[in-house]
This record gives structure tokens, sequence and C-alpha cells, in this order.
């Protein structure tokens, strides 16, 4: 569901259209030559967690990407530290669709100089700009209306139809704990791992309960009945086992099903 308000515009140049080099280290700003110096920690550090957050929380059809330069008139090429985009190629030109959110890291750079990127960006149509001026510790959003950065309540969530869950805003700001909220994303996705991980444990654990009320019960289980409860792979056969372990004569009976 990309967004491009002014991409109809005939004279702006492609999104993908180049200005200088990739991999040049340079961006172009108001027409003049950027030099975009490699990143130190905290800039670099948070650069990499928001990227591992939105990868973990983005929907397929959306890409990720860091220091993806963009067109955002005939006399800038921009390179935000975290852009998130539609995977699809744009419909009219074939090429690279246009950001439909970035994020702006704010450290070395000034708040004045995000925010010039920001008001570029937001002109040339992606829907949201975010700033995280680490000094502060603060996040801010561009608002086109007012032409300034609006701070946002970082108790809060970030709710977008690029998201499959909302992502909460102190995930941007909490670098201790990416590993918690990278999970939850990947939760929410339905991540085949996990999601193997997950029923896996589930097996385990109900086949542990059989066994156990079996014992319980004082019902002899051999070798070959303990591994094939055990091996079970179909947890509806473990979750009825589990109910007539209760009731069940002997463990032959039980296992018929």
């Amino acid at each position: 569901m990309s967004i491009e308000t002014t991409d109809s515009d005939p004279d702006l140049p492609d999104v993908d259209e180049r200005l200088v080099a990739p991999g040049s280290g340079y961006e172009i700003i108001d027409g003049r030559v950027v030099m975009v110096p490699p990143a130190h920690p905290p800039h670099a550090t948070r650069q990499s967690n928001i990227a591992a957050l939105f990868e973990a929380y983005t929907r397929d059809e959306y890409d990720v990407a860091t220091e993806m330069l963009t067109r955002t008139s005939k006399i800038d090429d921009i390179a935000p530290d975290v852009s998130v985009f539609a995977r699809a190629p744009h419909p009219r030109t074939g090429g690279r669709q246009l950001e439909e959110l970035v994020v702006e890291i704010i450290s070395t750079q000034s708040v004045g100089n995000a925010a010039t990127k920001a008001a570029k960006l937001s002109a040339r149509g992606v829907r949201r700009v975010f700033g995280i001026d680490l000094g502060r510790n603060r996040l801010l959003e561009w608002s086109r209306d007012l032409g300034t950065w609006s701070i946002l309540d970082a108790s809060v969530d970030l709710i977008d139809p690029v998201f499959v869950a909302p992502l909460p805003f102190a995930a941007l700001l909490d670098a201790g704990r990416i590993d918690d909220f990278v999970a939850r994303g990947l939760l929410a996705r339905n991540n085949p791992v996990l999601a193997a991980e997950i029923e896996r444990a589930r097996r385990e654990e109900n086949a542990a309960a059989i066994l156990a009320v079996l014992g319980a019960r004082g019902l002899p289980v051999s070798e070959a009945q303990r591994n094939q409860v055990l091996q079970e792979p179909d947890l509806k056969r473990l979750a009825r086992w589990h109910t007539a372990a209760v009731t069940c004569a002997d463990v032959a009976t039980l296992l018929e099903d």
C-alpha cells in the first residue's frame, strides 16, 4: 500500500535516479555535496537495532534498508538512516518505490540538519519521518502541516500498516532490550523457526504430562510405549491421550487411538 503523494509530478526525478554514486559516502542537500562520515556508537549501534526491529515487525511485502539514497528533488539525493519501502517495483517506472517510513538518528548531526532532511523526504511523499534524538533520549515525528518536529510519547506504540503488530516506541529508545522486542515481532509474524520450536516444546510438555498421569495412577509403561508417547508428532492426539490417561484401563488401550 505504497503512498507517494507527490510522485506524480513529472518534474520530479525517479527516487532511484542518482546524483551521487552509491557507496561514495556522500549526500546532496540543497545542491551541496555533504559528506556522511562512518558512524560511531551510539549512532551506529542504534541504527543497527532499529533496522533489526523493523525487519522483525515489517510485513513480508516490504523491505528494510539502511542509508539508501533517495532523490527528493532535482537538487537533493538523501540517505536516511533506516527506510521501509514496498518490495514490489513502482507500477509506473518499474524502479524502486518511495519509502513509506524513514528514521533519522540525531547524534552528531543537529536537530536542524535532520529537520532539513525530514522536510525534503516528507515533501517528496514519504508518509512518516521519525527522528531519534539520542542526546535527549526522545522520539520525534516530522509534521508536514507544522513544518517541524513533534515530540512523541515514548510510552505508546508505533502503529502503521507496514508492521504486523504495534511496535512499542520504547523499543526504539531502549537498546538494552532489543532481543525481547525482536522476538515479539518475530512471534507476531509467525516466524516458521520460532513456530516450529514452540510446537516442539508443546509436544514435549504434553507427552511429559501424559506419562506423569500414568505414573501417578501406577500404570506400567513399557520403554516402547514411552517412546511412542514421546515421539508422537500430533498435538491433537497428545491432547486426547492426556485426557484419556485419567481414566484408561491400561496404556495399550490408551495408545490404540
